[in-house]
């Protein structure tokens, strides 16, 4: 009977499996169909419509199956390098007749990221071609953007008010101490401030000092690009006196934009299209407002990357850095490794350049990857490291590795330190009558214990192993940067550097993006010039993840608009609160001890990942919000 019941569950596994998979193909090749329909007025001629609702990223997330399929798929995300190289394209390219920037759904980026496609924006604009910016309301990362077109609208609905990097930092010290949670906090490195928000109910003057310093740099980096890029625009006065100036304007935001020259043209989103069209053209019989359009995705998948020449091997390290296995978008130590020593073995690399764009995660992981780094200078390959928008704490760590290390001024880094949290519950129990008790052969017996609490003895132990990863963490960087360790340690304790200090304190040789150092790699390894290209160890997303990606691209012409400047403001502090609520509970699920950057989250993208979101809004649905 029990041979039948289970050749039975067999069976009836097989026949769900079968119907799913009939289920997704079908709704991929009715996808594929709508998709391939004629329509519109795509072109292989026309505008190049870079339509960022979602934020530049290193590597995007790979895109869920199960959240797409239910109709709340989290914002798509846009490849710097493919941005960039698009850009670069379209600026030579007769057929791209104008650059469009939609963005008015914008999700951000990291500085250094926006500024990289900012420049690329200036260069298809010095060549002479046409840039036109469109948005109801400009963030400050879109209008940094922006700021480089030929041509700034904006809706005269709408108006820009820009924020500057800070706000505010929620702390649940005060939370944890009602529910009765212990937070034991384990740490090395007086400014290392990412424990913080679980053991006080404030920041500490140590990390208002570290934030401030970061923040006025970046602040004043981002004011010198506006100023260069639009040199007539008084955006002064609103900086300082934002009130001030649209009282004077009575309210209407859009035109005191264009009275200080931060906007060219005030118009709808139909105007927008028409002036477009002009530019661009229309076929004929189409509706007022379309225009011949190039879609991105197309456009990219046109223009590949350069296969010939002898391969430099790019291993990118993005997102948080986790133990084990992970897929795109964040940093498996396992997974991570993997692609390098496969690529070693079948790629026939000549050099190998790490980009780098973390904020940190498990210093676990972070020795496994950099363990896995060193197999390539093994077999004597010159590393170089690359960092993009955020190379911090265990994004150091992996650092370590390179012989020679580039970083861009804006890039974060540093936040050289290491801490543990184990979260334990005695004290919530007690509240509802629960109390624990047990046998204990040795003073760890059943240690940590989440139930009963740690003991003096554990405690010692967790804090004795975060100042030996410490010690490991000041050691490495201390040889790999040719300082000694007690040099480290005093520009270490988790300080948090921009990249132009970086290279002044010598964490950082020289400043350069990606092709920078994958030039410089080239170069020390005795290849021409022309005679190399840049060999991704990536893994490539299957076809259902490419197709779920393409769904979730929406590449209407009739763009969304995420509303006027105060709607935008509202639902950037919303991701701030989804974002906070996430790190909650990843602080009670990740890694025991970790080299993470809490000064880095600030500064990314806007849009937060769908698990935050998802808890957000069970959160508030809860309390009937």
């Amino acid at each position: 009977m029990k041979l039948v019941r289970g050749a039975w569950k067999l069976l009836v596994g097989i026949k769900d499996a079968l119907v799913l998979i009939a289920m997704l193909l079908f709704f991929g090749v009715l996808f594929g169909a709508l998709a391939a329909r004629p329509g519109g007025s795509t072109t292989r001629q026309g505008a190049l419509l870079l339509k960022l609702d979602g934020p530049i990223v290193e590597q995007p997330s790979e895109p869920g199956t199960l959240a797409s399929l239910s109709g709340s798929p989290s914002a798509p995300e846009y490849r710097l390098r493919d941005l960039v190289r698009a850009l670069d394209k379209a600026k030579g390219d007769s057929d791209v007749k104008v650059v469009v920037l939609d963005l008015d759904s914008f999700g951000g980026g990291y500085p250094a990221a926006v500024n990289e496609v900012a420049d690329a924006i200036r260069r298809v604009r010095d060549s002479g071609k046409p840039v036109l910016a469109y948005a109801t309301a400009y963030t400050d990362s879109g209008y940094r953007l922006a700021a480089n077109a030929s041509e700034i609208w904006v809706n005269p609905m709408g108006g820009s008010l820009f924020m500057g990097p800070g706000g505010s930092q929620l702390y649940y010290k005060g939370l944890i101490d009602k529910l009765g949670v212990t937070a034991h906090v384990y740490r090395v490195g007086k400014y290392k401030s990412f424990v913080e928000p679980y053991t006080r109910d404030a920041a500490s003057p140590e990390a208002k000092e570290e934030v401030v310093k970061l923040y006025q740099v970046l602040f004043a980096q981002w004011q010198e690009a506006i100023a260069k890029a639009r040199p007539k625009a008084k955006i002064t006065p609103f900086l300082t006196q934002p009130d001030k100036v649209i009282v004077a304007a009575q309210g209407n935001v859009a035109q005191a934009n264009l009275d200080a020259g931060l906007v060219d043209k005030l118009g709808t989103r139909l105007d927008f299209n028409k002036r477009v069209a002009g530019l661009a053209g229309v076929a004929s019989g189409k509706a007022a407002g379309t225009f011949n359009t190039i879609k991105y995705d197309g456009y990219v998948s046109r223009n590949p990357l350069p296969t010939g020449g002898a391969a430099v091997g790019v291993l990118t390290v993005a997102g948080d850095i986790i133990d084990g296995k992970s897929t795109a978008g964040s940093a498996g130590g396992d997974t991570v490794a993997k692609l390098l020593l496969d690529g070693l073995a079948k790629k026939n690399l000549k050099a190998l350049v790490v980009r780098v764009d973390s904020p940190g995660g498990s210093a676990l992981a972070s020795e496994t990857m950099r363990r896995a780094i060193q197999e390539a200078k093994a077999q004597k390959l010159p590393v170089v490291v690359s960092m993009g928008s955020v190379a911090a704490s265990g994004g150091y760590w992996v650092s370590t590795a390179g012989d020679r290390i580039f970083a861009e001024p804006t890039t974060i880094t540093g936040s050289i330190g290491i801490f543990g949290i184990i979260p334990t519950f005695e004290n919530t129990l007690k509240k509802i009558g629960i109390t624990t008790d047990g046998v204990k052969t040795t003073p760890i017996s059943g240690q940590p214990d989440i139930y009963a609490g740690t003991n003096a003895e554990t405690d010692a132990i967790f804090q004795a192993g975060i100042e030996s990863g410490y010690r490991q963490f000041i050691t490495r960087v201390a040889a790999a940067r040719h300082m000694t360790p007690q040099r480290v340690d005093a520009i270490g304790q988790g300080r948090v550097w921009d990249g132009g200090t970086a290279r002044q304190i010598g964490l950082v040789d020289q400043f350069g993006g990606l092709d920078d150092a994958v030039a410089a790699a080239a170069k020390l390894a005795g290849l021409k010039a022309d005679g190399y290209h840049a060999e991704y160890l990536e893994k490539q997303p299957g076809a259902l993840a490419k197709l779920i990606a393409r769904f979730m691209r929406d590449d209407d012409d009739d763009a969304k608009s995420d509303g006027d400047a105060f709607t935008r403001i509202a639902a950037q502090h919303r991701a701030a609160f989804a974002q906070a609520l996430g790190d909650v509970k990843r602080i009670g699920t990740g890694a025991a001890i970790q080299a993470r950057c809490l000064e880095c989250e600030g500064l990314g993208a806007t849009a937060p990942a769908q698990g935050d979101v998802t808890l957000m809004n069970l959160i508030l649905a809860r309390f009937g919000w």
